[in-house]
């Protein structure tokens, strides 16, 4: 069976390509705001306002280039939360810095550096390591996966990995923890409960876990979820999480209130017919990212192994049986995986990375 998908809007992504990285874009309830990362600055919209497009934009100047690491965005667009090789950076659309907190370098040096300059022409610190930050969905904390220690700490040496919660407005940490890993990079995973935050964290041939965080407003806790999974969606109820594998090769669905575990999972291998150009001869698995459409169905892609064959495939998935209700069909030509774009949509981006296609789900035919 094939399930139309419907176009909702396509938007022009703000920055140009060949300057920028890829527009993405950030959810949580009743907000979903397209965000791309250049060099010098990162623009900010609201897909869902009348006019989705030059006039609706805030624009946030970068403290250091888009290669010394990830940035965020608060819901109501107030801030930018840079997550650097130094320091995890709040800064205003005004170019204002709200606050930093400055922490162990990523590039690997014992030197708490008090600044981007410092490093800015050391291309020792050109591939550093990552974190990430995420802001919750309320606006007021913001998570940030960093590399101790912080400044703060005073003159301690210890370089542990940490997950630490902040206040959003005054950058004071309320909350921290341990990871325990030795991570190259991070994701966080907004949740619409602002307590909670899931946390992917890739070690390379080390591993991959992924942490569930909880904050009780005294103690941050975590449980992980896998030692070598991708956290890819969170159910619009927060209750159901999708992960695959970092081999790819099965879908899973978690719940919760049951541990985290593993209570379904679909294999691509069992359940994916090969791509039609596909002779048979290269696995079927699944994308590194998929969306929940609603808090029974997800959209789940195999593009990545079938882009070498053509026309890239994604999938609605039954996630109470776990089983696929069929094939998605688009009326232009899309590419990459399906990705979480709230409020029973997902979203696709260009080839060519000069724009973003809102969707969601059509008639049967």
């Amino acid at each position: 069976m094939t399930i139309a998908a419907r176009l909702i809007t396509t938007i022009t992504a703000p920055l140009d390509p060949a300057s920028a990285d890829a527009p993405q874009l950030v959810c949580w309830p009743n907000r979903t705001l397209l965000v791309q990362r250049g060099d010098a600055e990162v623009v900010a919209l609201d897909v869902d306002e009348p006019d989705a497009g030059r006039g609706s934009e805030i624009r946030f100047p970068a403290p250091w280039p888009r290669r010394f690491g990830t940035v965020t965005v608060s819901p109501e667009r107030d801030a930018a939360v840079f997550a650097g090789v130094h320091a995890a950076l709040s800064v205003e659309a005004t170019g204002a810095t709200r606050w930093e907190m400055r922490h162990g370098c990523w590039g690997g040096c014992p030197v708490l550096h008090a600044s981007f300059d410092e490093y800015a022409d050391d291309r020792g610190h050109f591939y550093a390591d990552s974190g990430s930050a995420a802001v919750s969905a309320d606006g007021k904390l913001v998570w940030a996966h960093v590399r101790g220690p912080l400044a703060s700490d005073g003159n301690v040496e210890d370089d542990q990995e940490l997950w630490v919660v902040l206040d959003a407005v005054a950058g004071r940490g309320v909350g921290r923890m341990t990871t325990g890993t030795v991570a190259s990079s991070s994701l966080h995973t907004s949740h619409s409960d602002p307590s909670q935050m899931g946390l992917s964290l890739g070690e390379g041939e080390e591993g991959s876990p992924v942490l569930w965080g909880r904050w009780d407003g005294q103690q941050l806790t975590a449980e992980q979820i896998g030692i070598e999974r991708i956290l890819l969606a969170v159910s619009p109820s927060g209750r159901r999480l999708l992960t695959v594998p970092v081999g790819q090769w099965s879908l899973s669905l978690h719940q919760l209130e049951h541990g985290a575990k593993v209570i379904r999972k679909l294999d691509a291998a069992d359940a994916v017919p090969a791509h039609p150009r596909n002779a048979g001869t290269d696995r079927v698995y699944w994308d590194f990212e998929a969306a929940f459409v609603d808090e029974d169905s997800a959209v789940a892609g195999t593009s990545e192994c079938d882009a070498r064959y053509g026309p890239v495939r994604h999938w609605l998935v039954d996630v109470n049986g776990i089983d696929l209700l069929g094939e998605l069909s688009y009326p232009l030509p899309v590419s990459g995986p399906a990705r979480t774009a709230g409020d029973g949509r997902w979203y696709t981006i260009s080839k060519d990375r000069t724009s973003l296609h809102l969707w969601e789900l059509g008639q049967e035919n």
